[in-house]
């Protein structure tokens, strides 16, 4: 059994934002894979289907961001999920625009949804698709430039984006992360 969540803030002003990256791929994947999002359970919304002859989850958390990690932690608990059966797609202002680091573990740096899984978890070691939503300018509040939207040029490039990050984490449960990390990175 593998779960895939997208990080994001539900309710509809902040559909099309940079920290709802996350929430767009998995839109994207449930589309390609035909996955209805509607159990609601775990503070998420989240639909299953089968995916190489295992049980795939694709989850959104309905918290805030800041609160991702306790869908998650309960969605685990409940199911007996070993922390290597979850991939987590992320927002990430450190990298550049329209790029994607796939990353084995690591530190949740200053993301706060990253935060919250490592403190609900107690553990980083689950594998992260970043997706790089822009850098954020000298005179924008942070806050303020996650939750912006994209212009409309920055658009097309990020829609290409999301499309290839639901293909590498496809790849990461096909192939393994180290495959989906030199296929994918930096493109």
């Amino acid at each position: 059994m593998k779960l895939i969540v997208g990080l994001g803030n539900p309710g509809d002003r902040f559909d099309g934002t940079r920290h709802n990256a996350g929430f767009e791929t998995i839109d994207i994947l449930a589309d390609e894979l035909n996955v209805k999002l509607n159990n609601a359970k775990f503070h998420s919304q989240f639909g299953y289907t089968n995916y190489n002859g295992d049980k795939l989850y694709l989850m959104k958390p309905m918290t805030y961001m800041n609160e991702s990690g306790i869908a998650i932690r309960e969605f685990m608990a409940y199911y007996k999920l070993d922390i290597k059966d979850l991939i987590v797609i992320v927002d990430d202002i450190d990298i550049s625009f329209a790029t994607i680091r796939i990353k084995k573990s690591g530190s949740a740096g200053t993301h706060n949804g990253l935060k919250s899984i490592v403190y609900q978890l107690n553990d980083d070691k689950f594998t992260r698709v970043k997706l790089g939503v822009g850098n954020k300018p000298e005179h924008f509040d942070l806050a303020d430039f996650v939750l912006s939207r994209y212009s409309k040029e920055e658009k097309v490039d990020i829609e290409k984006t999301y499309k290839n990050a639901a293909k590498a984490c496809l790849c990461i449960l096909d192939k393994g992360e180290d495959y989906a990390m030199n296929m994918y990175n930096g493109k």
